[in-house]
């Protein structure tokens, strides 16, 4: 089975069994797919997992994309925080390793809508009415637009005074 095919004329032969043996590598690395996280969760949703006996060590190795929080009953809730791929430790008391796994965050996929101006991007989320939604990615403009009136309305919801406009 021929991934690239050129032509050997003699000219040129050198370099073109040069490029081809460069780009194989290349070309079964793209190709070959990917392992799977062994949890995905969906940006600002949450996923539960059981966790073994005798934990006393959660790490998470980066928690700009995934949190974690121990609920009773040994259930560890992970929210995803951030877009990426990150990993989750649970050791016991002398630290041997109980559980190891992957997560993958990503973002939600369906009723959702992106809308580009130029360069500046917008979400909605369209569950069935379109509704401006913070996304990491959005325009700057509105992303902390969303943040200052989110913080304003959950400021009002715990009874603190309205700002004043000037």
């Amino acid at each position: 089975m021929a991934l690239l095919s050129f032509p050997c004329d003699g000219q040129g032969f050198g370099l073109v069994r040069a490029v081809r043996l460069l780009l194989f590598p290349l070309v079964m690395i793209a190709s070959s797919p990917l392992p799977a996280a062994d949890i995905t969760v969906v940006m600002d949703q949450a996923s539960l997992l059981k966790l073994p006996d005798k934990v006393a060590t959660i790490v998470v190795g980066n928690p700009m994309i995934a949190d974690v929080s121990l609920q009773p009953g040994g259930t560890m809730v992970i929210t995803g925080k951030g877009y990426g791929v990150t990993n989750i430790l649970v050791l016991d008391r002398a630290g041997t390793v109980l559980m190891q796994k992957t997560v993958e965050v990503q973002g939600p996929d369906a009723d959702v809508v992106v809308m580009y101006r130029g360069i500046e991007r917008e979400t909605y989320s369209c569950t069935p009415i379109c509704e401006r939604r913070l996304t990491l990615g959005d325009g700057n403009v509105v992303f902390d637009n969303g943040v200052n009136q989110t913080g304003s309305r959950n400021a009002l919801a715990q009874g603190a005074p309205p700002p004043s406009s000037k």
